[in-house]
């Protein structure tokens, strides 16, 4: 099987794996507990948070443990937003779902919501950004790196734009780590978040940074997180998320280099040698293991299933929405046709394709492209 869908989720390392064991086994004590086994179980907490706080250039007072990307998501645009009960909040026309579903259901607690546009390579109009903030603007959330197309925001301009209006920034960040370097400093965020899953580490766990240490409260319960985010810890989860944090920042570099190298060789090999076909997203600013193509008069459902049976793994866009039958919204929000958007289908690897690999899924694609347009 060659796997080519790691947007969707990523293989565990071996070293993470071996990381979170011994708090499944042995230690696995609450670290909310006052004896020595609950001991263990706090201070890997705390090593974690320390671990991913250097990585991002954070302080570890601005690290808090979730469940993933999506309660990520939830936090930083709900709590935020809840605590005013008015306002308004721009959210771009590309984010995820758990971003775009929270703003809307944010309209109905009297928060307004504007959804600013991409150009036609998935960026930011920067422009027209700045013309949407208001006097009660008190939020801005585009994501670093988008899931279906690959392609980077200019999160420092976005920054400097809301800051001047007194609006914080939230981005996204679970496309974007482990292949771009995330300094939140740099950045100048207010909020991100990132997803275990995505980088080689567990499901079920992830983080949010927040400057300066002082989120509203999003799950009630218990004292976890320092008051503001209830429930006993995901203690192996956390130990794996930081091992596979610590390995991606670490091999960063090397990982991308062979991903560019790959993905380069197969986006020009599809473009040239399949007619009608279109990459979607920018082709210089992107994260380097994503490819997003269309192919006019075919069915990317049906190619996805093709392309199964021949032992290739790919989506039609996001996992999260692969079910829906419908057309990508970020795809339309490039001003794709949705008969054009219907033909996507994402590629997403990683370093370890081999040449071999990539000719053979590229020859799969153009065979199973022709029959369907035979059949069309």
């Amino acid at each position: 099987m060659i796997y080519m869908d790691n947007a969707a989720t990523t293989a565990i390392r071996k070293e993470v794996a071996e990381a979170m064991l011994p708090y499944l086994l042995g230690d696995y004590g609450n670290p909310s507990g006052v004896y020595r086994l609950s001991e263990k179980a706090k201070n890997v907490v705390e090593e974690s948070r320390g671990i991913i706080a250097d990585i991002i250039n954070a302080d570890r007072n601005e690290i808090f443990f979730t469940s993933g990307g999506t309660e990520g998501d939830n936090w930083a645009v709900k709590a935020e937003s809840l605590k005013r009960k008015q306002g308004h909040i721009i959210v771009s026309s590309i984010e995820h779902h758990a971003v775009t579903e929270s703003a809307l259901w944010l309209k109905n607690y009297g928060i307004d919501v504007t959804f600013a546009p991409v150009d036609e390579q998935g960026i930011v109009k920067l422009e027209q950004l700045e013309k949407m903030i208001r006097n009660d603007t008190f939020l801005v959330s585009v994501m670093l790196a988008n899931n279906e197309i690959g392609t980077i925001q200019p999160i420092e301009n976005v920054c400097e734009i809301a800051h001047e209006y007194g609006a914080k920034v939230h981005s996204d960040a679970v496309a974007a780590f482990g292949h771009i370097d995330v300094d939140v400093k740099k950045l100048g965020v207010d909020f991100l978040n990132v997803s275990g899953h995505k980088i080689c580490g567990p499901k079920g766990v992830g983080f949010l940074y927040v400057r300066g240490g002082k989120p509203e409260r999003f799950m009630h319960g218990g004292g976890q997180e320092n008051g503001l985010r209830a429930g006993t810890e995901n203690v192996a989860g956390i130990a794996g998320l930081a091992t596979a944090a610590r390995i991606a920042y670490e091999t960063l570099s090397d990982r991308a280099r062979q991903e560019k190298r790959i993905s380069d060789y197969m986006i020009k090999r599809i473009l040239r040698e399949i007619p009608y076909s279109r990459l979607n997203g920018s082709r210089e600013c992107r994260v380097t293991g994503n490819m997003n193509f269309s192919f006019q008069y075919v069915n990317g459902g049906m190619l996805v299933v093709m392309l199964n049976k021949q032992g290739i793994c790919v989506s039609a866009g996001s996992a999260c929405t692969s079910n829906s039958g419908k057309p990508s919204h970020v795809l339309l929000a490039l001003g794709l046709d949705e008969k054009i958007a219907e033909g996507s289908l994402r590629l997403t690897i990683n370093h370890t394709i081999t040449h071999r690999e990539a000719d053979y899924v590229v020859e799969c694609i153009k065979k199973d492209v022709a029959r369907l347009r035979e059949l069309a």
